[in-house]
């Protein structure tokens, strides 16, 4: 790999982290008094297990993002890293609608909003770099038993 390819990966894997990061830190206390008060769903997860997930999954997000950054400059590939940052910036509002607002129905039509801009994404990935589409699965199957959760807590907590 060529030198400056490390730097784009690093720069979108930081810029997909730091998103996530920023958004875990901005909903810290919200998260400890939904871990206090909240009822929750069947098959909720122990709280430690999504740091763990969101950080695979930021990784991923960031190594797609520059497989695709990496493709030869096209009107595709500013469509694909437009929806990239798009949807990033969606999933970065989602812990705070959810856990500081606690605003649980808002929050599932967030994340259903997120849930089509990561196909829309993905489909757009496939279309210059299949792999990268692919890195982009994980992400879309735990969304989806995210939206499980969000409205599991939604219907319990009303």
């Amino acid at each position: 790999m060529e030198k400056n390819q490390w730097k784009t990966y690093l720069f979108w894997i930081a810029a997909a982290e730091g998103a996530g990061a920023l958004s875990g830190w901005l909903s810290r206390q919200g998260t400890a008094i939904y871990e206090q008060t909240v009822v929750k769903p069947p098959f909720s997860p122990p709280g430690i297990v999504f740091p763990i997930v969101w950080a695979i999954l930021f990784a991923l997000m960031g190594i797609s993002a520059a497989r695709i950054s990496l493709t030869a400059p096209s009107e595709q590939r500013r469509k694909c890293l437009r929806l990239f940052v798009l949807q990033l910036g969606v999933n970065f509002l989602w812990s705070p609608i959810f856990f500081n607002w606690q605003k649980f129905g808002l929050a599932l039509i967030w994340l259903l909003l997120l849930w089509v801009l990561v196909l829309s994404m993905i489909r757009c990935f496939y279309q210059l770099d299949p792999p990268a589409a692919w890195l982009q699965i994980p992400y879309l199957l735990w969304l989806t038993f995210a939206a499980y959760l969000n409205f599991g807590v939604w219907m319990l907590n009303r």
